[in-house]
Protein backbone atom coordinates (compact mmCIF):
# COMPACT_ATOMS: atom_id res chain seq x y z
CA UNK A 1 0.00 0.00 0.00
CA UNK A 2 1.33 3.46 -0.91
CA UNK A 3 2.77 5.32 2.09
CA UNK A 4 0.55 8.33 1.43
CA UNK A 5 -2.54 6.13 1.51
CA UNK A 6 -1.28 4.49 4.71
CA UNK A 7 -1.13 7.93 6.34
CA UNK A 8 -4.70 8.54 5.23
CA UNK A 9 -5.84 5.24 6.72
CA UNK A 10 -4.48 6.26 10.12
CA UNK A 11 -6.48 9.49 10.25
CA UNK A 12 -9.43 9.80 12.66
CA UNK A 13 -12.17 12.22 13.62
CA UNK A 14 -11.94 12.09 17.40
CA UNK A 15 -13.88 15.20 18.33
CA UNK A 16 -16.51 15.52 15.60
CA UNK A 17 -19.38 16.29 17.97
CA UNK A 18 -17.69 19.38 19.40
CA UNK A 19 -16.47 20.65 16.05
CA UNK A 20 -19.87 20.18 14.41
CA UNK A 21 -21.30 22.94 16.59
CA UNK A 22 -18.43 25.32 15.84
CA UNK A 23 -18.64 24.80 12.08
CA UNK A 24 -22.39 25.36 11.90
CA UNK A 25 -22.22 28.48 14.06
CA UNK A 26 -19.63 30.05 11.76
CA UNK A 27 -21.24 28.71 8.58
CA UNK A 28 -25.03 28.28 8.95
CA UNK A 29 -26.93 25.91 6.69
CA UNK A 30 -28.38 27.87 3.75
CA UNK A 31 -30.42 25.00 2.26
CA UNK A 32 -33.83 26.48 3.11
CA UNK A 33 -33.18 29.62 1.04
CA UNK A 34 -30.72 28.15 -1.46
CA UNK A 35 -31.21 28.53 -5.21
CA UNK A 36 -29.24 25.39 -6.01
CA UNK A 37 -31.14 22.88 -8.19
CA UNK A 38 -32.92 19.85 -6.77
CA UNK A 39 -34.63 16.79 -8.21
CA UNK A 40 -33.76 15.75 -11.78
CA UNK A 41 -30.42 16.87 -13.20
CA UNK A 42 -28.26 15.97 -16.17
CA UNK A 43 -28.49 12.23 -15.36
CA UNK A 44 -32.27 12.11 -15.83
CA UNK A 45 -31.93 11.30 -19.53
CA UNK A 46 -29.58 8.33 -18.98
CA UNK A 47 -31.17 5.08 -17.79
CA UNK A 48 -28.93 3.51 -15.13
CA UNK A 49 -26.28 6.05 -16.28
CA UNK A 50 -25.75 4.22 -19.60
CA UNK A 51 -24.02 6.67 -21.94
CA UNK A 52 -23.67 9.43 -19.35
CA UNK A 53 -19.98 9.87 -20.20
CA UNK A 54 -21.13 11.46 -23.48
CA UNK A 55 -22.62 14.45 -21.66
CA UNK A 56 -20.29 17.46 -22.11
CA UNK A 57 -20.42 18.35 -18.40
CA UNK A 58 -19.25 14.90 -17.24
CA UNK A 59 -15.58 14.61 -16.25
CA UNK A 60 -15.56 10.97 -15.11
CA UNK A 61 -18.12 8.22 -14.66
CA UNK A 62 -18.05 4.57 -13.62
CA UNK A 63 -21.12 2.35 -13.48
CA UNK A 64 -18.96 -0.75 -12.78
CA UNK A 65 -20.48 -2.56 -15.75
CA UNK A 66 -17.20 -3.43 -17.48
CA UNK A 67 -13.78 -4.67 -16.40
CA UNK A 68 -12.36 -5.63 -13.03
CA UNK A 69 -13.36 -3.69 -9.89
CA UNK A 70 -11.75 -0.28 -10.08
CA UNK A 71 -10.39 -0.74 -13.61
CA UNK A 72 -11.08 2.92 -14.43
CA UNK A 73 -9.56 4.24 -11.19
CA UNK A 74 -5.96 5.17 -10.41
CA UNK A 75 -5.25 3.85 -6.91
CA UNK A 76 -6.47 1.03 -4.68
CA UNK A 77 -7.32 1.70 -1.05
CA UNK A 78 -6.37 0.30 2.34
CA UNK A 79 -7.02 -3.27 1.20
CA UNK A 80 -5.14 -2.93 -2.08
CA UNK A 81 -8.30 -3.89 -3.95
CA UNK A 82 -8.43 -7.36 -2.39
CA UNK A 83 -11.77 -6.69 -0.69
CA UNK A 84 -13.55 -5.24 -3.71
CA UNK A 85 -15.87 -7.28 -5.93
CA UNK A 86 -18.58 -6.82 -8.53
CA UNK A 87 -22.03 -8.15 -7.64
CA UNK A 88 -25.61 -7.77 -8.84
CA UNK A 89 -27.17 -4.65 -7.29
CA UNK A 90 -30.77 -5.82 -7.28
CA UNK A 91 -32.04 -2.42 -8.48
CA UNK A 92 -32.63 -1.44 -12.14
CA UNK A 93 -31.21 2.04 -11.49
CA UNK A 94 -27.83 0.40 -10.93
CA UNK A 95 -27.59 -1.77 -14.04
CA UNK A 96 -26.14 -5.29 -13.87
CA UNK A 97 -23.19 -4.77 -11.50
CA UNK A 98 -22.16 -2.67 -8.53
CA UNK A 99 -18.99 -2.39 -6.46
CA UNK A 100 -19.05 -4.26 -3.15
CA UNK A 101 -16.67 -3.38 -0.31
CA UNK A 102 -16.42 -6.03 2.41
CA UNK A 103 -14.77 -5.06 5.67
CA UNK A 104 -14.02 -7.73 8.28
CA UNK A 105 -12.81 -6.76 11.75
CA UNK A 106 -9.52 -8.40 12.60
CA UNK A 107 -8.85 -9.16 8.91
CA UNK A 108 -8.96 -5.82 7.11
CA UNK A 109 -10.10 -2.18 7.38
CA UNK A 110 -12.29 -2.22 4.29
CA UNK A 111 -11.13 -0.96 0.92
CA UNK A 112 -11.61 1.72 -1.70
CA UNK A 113 -10.48 3.51 -4.83
CA UNK A 114 -9.02 6.89 -5.77
CA UNK A 115 -9.38 8.80 -9.06
CA UNK A 116 -7.45 11.93 -10.05
CA UNK A 117 -9.21 14.23 -12.51
CA UNK A 118 -8.89 17.58 -14.23
CA UNK A 119 -10.37 20.17 -11.84
CA UNK A 120 -13.56 22.12 -12.41
CA UNK A 121 -15.34 24.91 -10.58
CA UNK A 122 -17.80 24.11 -9.24
CA UNK A 123 -17.36 20.34 -9.12
CA UNK A 124 -20.18 17.88 -8.42
CA UNK A 125 -19.79 14.27 -7.25
CA UNK A 126 -22.69 11.82 -7.31
CA UNK A 127 -22.74 8.17 -6.24
CA UNK A 128 -25.24 5.50 -5.27
CA UNK A 129 -24.66 3.65 -2.01
CA UNK A 130 -26.27 0.77 -0.15
CA UNK A 131 -25.44 -0.20 3.43
CA UNK A 132 -25.94 -3.91 4.07
CA UNK A 133 -28.53 -4.63 6.81
CA UNK A 134 -25.70 -5.91 9.04
CA UNK A 135 -23.38 -2.97 8.43
CA UNK A 136 -22.13 -1.08 11.48
CA UNK A 137 -20.55 2.41 11.68
CA UNK A 138 -18.13 3.46 8.93
CA UNK A 139 -15.08 5.50 9.90
CA UNK A 140 -14.23 7.22 6.58
CA UNK A 141 -16.19 7.37 3.37
CA UNK A 142 -16.29 9.42 0.12
CA UNK A 143 -13.76 12.26 0.04
CA UNK A 144 -12.95 15.06 -2.40
CA UNK A 145 -9.32 16.21 -2.03
CA UNK A 146 -7.45 19.25 -3.23
CA UNK A 147 -3.84 18.73 -4.26
CA UNK A 148 -1.19 21.04 -5.70
CA UNK A 149 -1.19 19.20 -9.01
CA UNK A 150 -1.74 15.92 -10.82
CA UNK A 151 1.87 14.84 -11.30
CA UNK A 152 4.42 13.16 -9.08
CA UNK A 153 4.37 13.98 -5.39
CA UNK A 154 2.07 16.98 -5.93
CA UNK A 155 -0.92 14.74 -6.39
CA UNK A 156 -0.45 13.32 -2.87
CA UNK A 157 -0.39 16.68 -1.08
CA UNK A 158 -4.09 16.33 -0.20
CA UNK A 159 -3.67 12.99 1.57
CA UNK A 160 -2.81 12.36 5.22
CA UNK A 161 -2.28 15.19 7.69
CA UNK A 162 -4.62 13.92 10.41
CA UNK A 163 -4.56 16.24 13.43
CA UNK A 164 -2.82 19.02 11.48
CA UNK A 165 -4.33 22.19 10.06
CA UNK A 166 -3.61 22.63 6.33
CA UNK A 167 -1.36 25.54 5.40
CA UNK A 168 -3.70 26.90 2.75
CA UNK A 169 -1.51 26.13 -0.24
CA UNK A 170 -0.99 22.37 0.21
CA UNK A 171 -4.38 20.72 0.68
CA UNK A 172 -8.00 20.85 1.72
CA UNK A 173 -10.64 18.13 1.69
CA UNK A 174 -14.29 17.50 2.32
CA UNK A 175 -15.97 14.13 2.77
CA UNK A 176 -19.63 13.18 2.62
CA UNK A 177 -19.86 10.66 5.45
CA UNK A 178 -22.31 8.92 7.76
CA UNK A 179 -21.76 9.83 11.39
CA UNK A 180 -23.16 7.97 14.41
CA UNK A 181 -22.74 10.72 17.06
CA UNK A 182 -20.68 8.47 19.31
CA UNK A 183 -23.23 5.65 19.07
CA UNK A 184 -26.23 7.84 19.95
CA UNK A 185 -27.76 7.27 16.50
CA UNK A 186 -28.29 3.82 15.01
CA UNK A 187 -25.64 2.76 12.47
CA UNK A 188 -24.64 4.00 10.04
CA UNK A 189 -25.80 7.37 11.44
CA UNK A 190 -26.66 10.62 9.66
CA UNK A 191 -25.10 12.43 6.70
CA UNK A 192 -22.58 15.19 7.28
CA UNK A 193 -19.56 16.87 5.70
CA UNK A 194 -16.22 16.17 7.38
CA UNK A 195 -13.86 18.93 6.21
CA UNK A 196 -10.23 20.01 6.55
CA UNK A 197 -9.06 23.47 5.47
CA UNK A 198 -6.73 26.21 6.67
CA UNK A 199 -9.42 28.10 8.65
CA UNK A 200 -10.88 25.06 10.42
CA UNK A 201 -11.47 25.13 14.16
CA UNK A 202 -9.14 23.35 16.56
CA UNK A 203 -10.22 20.54 18.86
CA UNK A 204 -10.01 20.88 22.67
CA UNK A 205 -6.67 19.02 22.56
CA UNK A 206 -5.25 21.76 20.32
CA UNK A 207 -5.09 19.51 17.27
CA UNK A 208 -7.17 19.59 14.10
CA UNK A 209 -9.35 16.54 13.52
CA UNK A 210 -11.73 17.85 10.88
CA UNK A 211 -14.86 20.00 11.23
CA UNK A 212 -18.38 18.66 10.71
CA UNK A 213 -21.22 20.30 8.77
CA UNK A 214 -24.34 18.49 9.94
CA UNK A 215 -27.84 19.51 8.78
CA UNK A 216 -30.63 18.92 11.26
CA UNK A 217 -33.33 17.75 11.49
CA UNK A 218 -32.39 14.66 9.50
CA UNK A 219 -33.44 11.01 9.53
CA UNK A 220 -30.98 8.21 10.25
CA UNK A 221 -29.60 6.72 7.03
CA UNK A 222 -31.62 3.62 6.09
CA UNK A 223 -29.95 0.27 5.49
CA UNK A 224 -30.79 -2.28 2.83
CA UNK A 225 -31.74 0.12 0.03
CA UNK A 226 -29.96 2.20 -2.58
CA UNK A 227 -29.47 5.91 -1.85
CA UNK A 228 -28.49 8.58 -4.36
CA UNK A 229 -25.93 10.89 -2.71
CA UNK A 230 -24.40 13.96 -4.34
CA UNK A 231 -22.20 16.80 -3.16
CA UNK A 232 -20.80 20.00 -4.63
CA UNK A 233 -17.76 22.13 -3.92
CA UNK A 234 -17.21 25.65 -5.19
CA UNK A 235 -13.64 26.93 -4.88
CA UNK A 236 -13.07 30.28 -3.27
CA UNK A 237 -11.18 33.17 -4.76
CA UNK A 238 -7.75 32.55 -3.19
CA UNK A 239 -7.70 34.17 0.25
CA UNK A 240 -11.35 35.25 0.17
CA UNK A 241 -14.26 33.53 2.01
CA UNK A 242 -16.50 32.97 -1.01
CA UNK A 243 -16.27 29.18 -1.31
CA UNK A 244 -19.24 26.84 -0.85
CA UNK A 245 -20.24 23.22 -0.36
CA UNK A 246 -23.60 21.45 -0.51
CA UNK A 247 -25.06 17.96 -0.58
CA UNK A 248 -28.21 16.22 -1.77
CA UNK A 249 -29.77 12.90 -0.80
CA UNK A 250 -32.10 11.29 -3.36
CA UNK A 251 -32.25 14.62 -5.18
CA UNK A 252 -33.21 16.67 -2.11
CA UNK A 253 -30.87 19.42 -0.96
CA UNK A 254 -30.11 18.83 2.73
CA UNK A 255 -27.17 21.14 3.31
CA UNK A 256 -25.60 24.23 1.70
CA UNK A 257 -22.83 26.25 3.34
CA UNK A 258 -21.02 29.36 2.15
CA UNK A 259 -18.36 31.76 3.38
CA UNK A 260 -15.60 29.16 3.10
CA UNK A 261 -11.99 30.18 2.50
CA UNK A 262 -10.81 26.83 1.21
CA UNK A 263 -7.43 27.94 -0.12
CA UNK A 264 -4.86 30.71 -0.29
CA UNK A 265 -3.19 29.56 -3.51
CA UNK A 266 -4.63 29.66 -7.05
CA UNK A 267 -2.78 26.42 -7.85
CA UNK A 268 -4.70 24.40 -5.25
CA UNK A 269 -7.70 22.60 -6.77
CA UNK A 270 -9.98 19.73 -5.83
CA UNK A 271 -8.73 17.03 -8.19
CA UNK A 272 -8.96 13.65 -6.45
CA UNK A 273 -11.93 11.54 -5.36
CA UNK A 274 -11.59 8.69 -2.86
CA UNK A 275 -14.47 6.21 -2.77
CA UNK A 276 -14.10 3.94 0.24
CA UNK A 277 -15.65 2.24 3.22
CA UNK A 278 -12.86 2.39 5.81
CA UNK A 279 -13.49 0.71 9.16
CA UNK A 280 -11.80 0.62 12.56
CA UNK A 281 -12.67 -1.22 15.76
CA UNK A 282 -13.04 2.15 17.51
CA UNK A 283 -16.68 2.39 16.38
CA UNK A 284 -17.32 -0.69 14.26
CA UNK A 285 -18.23 -3.80 16.29
CA UNK A 286 -19.96 -6.10 13.79
CA UNK A 287 -17.54 -8.69 12.38
CA UNK A 288 -18.65 -8.26 8.73
CA UNK A 289 -19.57 -4.89 7.21
CA UNK A 290 -20.62 -4.56 3.58
CA UNK A 291 -21.13 -1.30 1.69
CA UNK A 292 -21.96 -1.23 -2.04
CA UNK A 293 -21.39 1.64 -4.48
CA UNK A 294 -22.54 2.31 -8.02
CA UNK A 295 -23.09 5.02 -10.65
CA UNK A 296 -20.23 7.31 -9.66
CA UNK A 297 -20.15 10.57 -11.65
CA UNK A 298 -17.91 13.65 -11.43
CA UNK A 299 -19.28 16.63 -13.36
CA UNK A 300 -19.23 20.39 -13.82
CA UNK A 301 -22.96 20.76 -13.10
CA UNK A 302 -25.69 19.23 -10.96
CA UNK A 303 -26.11 15.52 -11.78
CA UNK A 304 -29.19 14.34 -9.89
CA UNK A 305 -30.63 10.80 -9.72
CA UNK A 306 -30.15 8.46 -12.66
CA UNK A 307 -32.85 8.10 -15.30
CA UNK A 308 -35.39 5.29 -15.11
CA UNK A 309 -36.49 5.04 -18.76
Amino acid sequence: MNSHYRALALSSGLVLAILARGATERHPNLAAQSRLPQGPGLAARFKADAGITNHPAVIFADDFEAGAPGARWDERGAGGGRFLSLVEPGDPRCGQHCLRVEGRLGENTGDGLTKWFEPADPVFVRFYVRFDPGCDYVHHFVTLRANRGLRGGERWSGFGGAGLKPAGDERFSTALEPWGNWGRWPAPGKWNFYSYWHEMAAAPDGKYWGNSFLPEPQEVIPKGRWICAEFMLKHNTPGRPDGEQAFWIDGRLLGHWGGLNWRRSPTLWANALTLEAYLTDRWTKNPTNIVSFDNVVIAREYIGPTGRE
